[in-house]
């Protein structure tokens, strides 16, 4: 795991009934710093942001050094939107909005969500 995330907690999800292990940032501090300053995911799937209630809150890509896709949940785990996000060159950093309201936002690398149909996801 990148030195960089060793303050979040791991866990193991279920992503279309395969098993990935993310990191999960579930407080305001960590959903802000996400994915900053990773270069590489290591042996994580991914970063799972956990909402305490719906939201539309968009995300951005600042400071973010790999491109990475985002699949966005909702509650009962059925997929809401799924977005291709690039690193920022620009300031400000353009922000990636969802169609829709989600409680989960699960962020890994670009076409790991492919072929995983339904998308759906399961947090213990």
């Amino acid at each position: 795991m990148p030195e960089v995330l060793a303050a979040f907690p791991r866990a193991d999800i279920l992503v279309s009934g395969e098993t990935w292990t993310v990191v999960i940032a579930d407080t305001p501090a960590l959903r802000s710093q996400g994915l900053m300053g990773v270069s590489d995911l290591g042996d994580l799937d991914g970063m799972l942001f956990v909402f305490e209630a719906d939201t539309t809150v968009g995300f951005w890509m600042k400071d973010t050094l790999i491109p990475l896709d985002v699949a966005l949940f909702g509650a009962e785990g059925t997929l809401v939107d799924l977005l291709a996000m690039v690193p920022c060159a620009d300031d400000p950093c353009p922000t990636y909005h969802p169609s829709g309201r989600y409680r989960y936002a699960l962020e890994s690398a670009p076409g790991a969500f492919e072929g995983l149909e339904p998308l759906e996801l399961v947090v213990p």
